[in-house]
């Protein structure tokens, strides 16, 4: 297949879904309710599966099997993001009308940077063989962090993006509407919807640069890391609303996300030490579902008999540009 029209045939396909889900199901501003929200994130997985089988058939089963473990690992990620945007958005009481706005941006802006990323990243790869190791390394060096920060409850009083922000712009005290700017006596202002949506934005760049390796370690095809990225970037929104009320039940799946950026660092640190696929695609394909499937089901597991004990605990997940909020270290965390 000609790789011009490849391309352009993606983005007219990609184009057509964010007028679909960006414009037109929520073209009245109303809120998405679950079941809407639940539909269209199946949607979306049902379309990247058949995406996926389109590239086993014009790609090859490397490719096929690359594409299918990108789209996994970056969809089990994207989890970890709402963790994120669940936390921003209950400290800053973001109205639910504005949550779908902010989310809008932040979905074109994350899609504009992973593109920046995956294909920097790729040439990079091409012209310094070396920085494979690099890449490993911080996976690795991830995972291990992801790890450590688990429990950490985020102090986002003293976010260190806002507290910029607020010292060196003017922001009004209440939400204007969905306006990120408003005019008062001839003077800018921008609204905490602005600032909201710069630190989810700041947020999901940082997260990139930990993302982006882990699908450069599975394929250097730009293609097939850029498509699989788009496909779980796009459901993102849909994600969010699906699963924003009961995003406590899946507490283990942070576990499960810190061993699979270990499990492709090793595999692209040792894959490129001995120039050989010593681990192969389809074996880091079923280590991460067993691995995101696992703590899946066991976090539904350990949360099904305490589901309201649980819901009510504090979300802990790492922000960025946030401290760890100082506990007593004598209080027992789970």
């Amino acid at each position: 297949m000609n790789t011009a029209l490849l391309w352009i045939g993606f983005h007219v396909f990609v184009l057509a879904l964010l007028i679909l889900d960006l414009g037109v199901l929520q073209r009245k501003g109303k809120e998405m309710s679950v079941r809407t929200a639940l539909w269209v994130s199946l949607g979306y997985i049902g379309l990247a599966l058949l995406f996926s089988a389109g590239v086993f058939s014009f790609k090859g089963t490397e490719a096929g099997y690359a594409f299918l473990t990108g789209y996994f690992i970056e969809k089990s990620l994207s989890v970890d993001n709402i963790f994120v945007f669940l936390l921003i958005f209950l400290h800053f009481e973001v109205p639910k009308s504005s949550q779908r706005r902010i989310l809008f941006w932040g979905i074109l802006g994350a899609l504009v940077m992973r593109a920046v990323l995956i294909f920097a990243g790729a040439q990079a790869i091409a012209h310094f063989h070396w920085l494979l190791y690099v890449f490993g390394f911080v996976l690795i060096a991830s995972g291990i962090k992801m790890l450590a920060t688990i429990n950490q409850e985020p102090d986002m009083a003293n976010n260190r993006i806002a507290t910029f922000m607020r010292r060196h712009f003017r922001i009004t005290e209440d939400y204007e509407g969905e306006r990120f700017w408003i005019k008062r006596d001839g003077l800018l202002f921008m609204t905490p919807m602005f600032m909201v949506l710069v630190i989810v934005e700041i947020s999901d760049l940082i997260f990139a640069i930990d993302s982006i390796p882990a699908i450069l370690a599975i394929s250097t095809d730009t293609f097939i890391v850029y498509s699989s990225n788009v496909f779980a970037i796009l459901g993102l929104r849909a994600l969010y609303f699906a699963l924003a009320g009961v995003i406590h039940r899946f507490h283990y799946l942070k576990y499960g996300l810190s061993f699979v950026l270990v499990l492709v660092g090793c595999k692209m640190t040792v894959n490129t030490w001995f120039e050989q696929k010593i681990i192969s695609t389809e074996l880091a394909l079923a280590a991460t579902a067993l691995l995101i499937g696992g703590s899946m089901l066991y976090s539904m597991y350990r949360t099904a008999t305490a589901a309201h004990e649980e819901k009510r605990k504090t979300l802990r997940w790492w922000i960025p540009g946030t401290p760890a909020r100082k506990v007593d270290p004598d209080k027992h965390v789970e």
